[in-house]
């Protein structure tokens, strides 16, 4: 199959798994060409059949802001009509499937096809705010097919949007190959001199992700058992977190780490990832951390209960409940047995439902079920 697929370019959940599912889509035969303003994250080597088309924004006195939607549109329907697409995937609502609409509208008689997979934000900030509930929905509803990442998700979807026709539920995957139980090991020991327990956020520090929380909870731990807390990400929570490190006097114990392109390198050094989230569609750093054989610490009513086994490869529990995730957390950290008992089940879950042939193979065939309608 001829696939375009135009995602959100930048560190996130999104992002990544555009990127990556059209790697695994070149090595399993097919073509893709990724649309974007510029080159989707973790696109780092040259594929024969993996082609980038990059959107220019012209600047004309006229508007106020550059008007970057009719540029992807135009570019969605210039890269369709010239290599012959298939279908179009659109990674977010708004404002690619709604740019996809505009593209396989240009083409008037095109047989082009358009798939929107919906991550999260797309619904419950977007799509949630008034003036753009009706253009999303349009955008769901105008689109061919649609998935979404969990079934939390679907279920938000169908309550928000009132969609009669449920999306196909396909979740996040993860090449196991690369995200394993090893690491750095060097800069575990120099990281931790005194063999402290390492525990790790990571995201996008945004206010969703509740970094007060974990600072919270990594203190409370740290008061029972010696850890460490790696910070990866940046965002616009960064100074509050640095701010509060400095107030509980942490400084010696948080290391920032900020953007990292490699984290299968470094998730593996962890003894614990914690994801205390007001709001997470999957959870895709739980996943990458459980194929890690790193437990994970999570909330309840988000999509993290899909991913983390309550007990077995971690603890989800109520929001804002920072006391028991601490609990939970020495509990495991200082119990070895159990530890390795998380780990094991971690690595095994992951590898039975997320694995990225199982994934890919759904969207591959999701694809044809789409293309064969009329």
């Amino acid at each position: 199959m001829n696939i375009g697929i135009t995602c959100h370019p930048v560190t996130g959940g999104s992002g990544v798994v555009a990127s990556e599912l059209g790697i695994a889509l070149v090595e399993r035969g097919h073509q893709v060409h990724l649309i974007s303003y510029d080159l989707p994250v973790r696109v780092d080597r040259f594929m024969e059949n993996l082609f980038y088309h990059q959107v220019d924004v012209a600047v004309y006195p006229l508007f106020k802001y550059p008007p970057y939607t009719l540029a992807l549109s135009a570019k969605l329907a210039e890269v369709a009509k010239t290599w012959h697409l298939d279908l179009l995937h659109a990674h977010y609502a708004i404002p690619h499937a709604t740019c996809c609409f505009l593209a396989k509208a240009m083409l008037k008689d095109s047989n082009l096809k358009v798939i929107t997979t919906l991550h999260g934000t797309d619904i419950t900030l977007v799509g949630s705010e008034k003036s753009f509930h009706q253009m999303t929905k349009f955008s769901i509803e105008s689109s061919d097919g649609v998935t979404c990442v969990s079934d939390f998700l679907r279920k938000e979807v169908c309550k928000v949007f009132n969609i009669c026709e449920e999306p196909r539920v396909i979740y996040n995957f993860i090449d196991i190959e690369k995200y394993k139980p090893n690491g750095c090991t060097e800069f575990k020991k120099k990281l931790t001199p005194r063999g402290e327990k390492i525990i790790i956020h990571m995201s996008n520090f945004r206010p969703l992700k509740r970094i007060d929380d974990v600072i919270d909870i990594f203190r409370l731990i740290r008061a029972g058992i010696p850890s460490k807390l790696l910070l990866i990400g940046e965002g616009p929570e960064l100074a509050v977190a640095r701010e509060k490190v400095a107030q509980y006097h942490l400084t010696d114990d948080v290391v920032f780490l900020g953007n990292q392109e490699n984290v299968e390198n470094i998730l593996p050094i962890g003894d614990l990832l914690l994801l205390p989230s007001e709001h997470e569609s999957f959870g895709l750093a739980a996943l990458e951390a459980l194929a890690c054989g790193v437990p994970v610490i999570g909330t309840s009513q988000t999509g993290i209960p899909e991913v983390v086994d309550d007990g077995k490869s971690g603890f989800v529990l109520p929001l804002g409940d920072t006391e028991t995730m601490a609990s939970k957390g020495i509990e495991l950290l200082s119990n070895e047995r159990m530890h390795r008992e998380f780990s094991e089940h971690a690595r095994k879950s992951v590898s039975e439902r997320f694995r990225d042939d199982i994934i890919v193979k759904q969207y591959e065939d999701y694809y044809r079920e789409i293309l064969a309608k009329k």
